[in-house]
């Protein structure tokens, strides 16, 4: 008599929470940086991620340096193992500032790369927005 194959292996399903709830609970283990300390990271060596779609980079410009990569693809870019890794993602030690436009969604996605073993990615608080407000580089759409 053949057993039956053991189920593959999961990720814990959670209890439900909001998306609020949700943020809270991602940031709590980012150390989130402002726009001033994401250039100078960036001029150490930190790699800058736009993850902004296409409308907002051609409407708003892009910050000089960084790296575009569409949010439905940033887990593939960006893992250094990956077969479809960006050659910018050179190791799971890499400084990673993930960028949206206002800074939701890019804590989002700085959490995902740290379940990929990019342990020290983190987000830019208030995103792109800030960023330009702050009056940093900026190239004209």
């Amino acid at each position: 008599m053949n057993e039956p194959d053991p189920a593959p292996e999961q990720l814990p399903v959670s209890q439900p929470v909001s998306v609020d709830e949700l943020l809270e609970k991602v940031r709590s283990g980012l150390d989130r940086i402002g726009p001033r300390d994401a250039f100078d990271a960036a001029a150490k060596g930190a790699l800058l991620v736009d993850i902004r779609y296409a409308e907002l980079r051609e409407r708003d410009g892009l910050i000089p340096g960084a790296l575009v990569v569409e949010r439905n693809e940033l887990e593939w870019r960006l893992d250094p193992q990956g077969s479809h890794r960006a050659p910018e993602a050179t190791g799971h030690g890499l400084r990673t500032v993930v960028i949206c436009n206002e800074g939701y969604a890019s804590s989002l996605a700085a959490a995902s790369l740290r379940q990929l073993g990019l342990y020290r990615a983190t987000d830019l608080i208030g995103g792109f927005q800030a960023w330009r407000a702050a009056g940093l580089p900026v190239d004209a759409p």
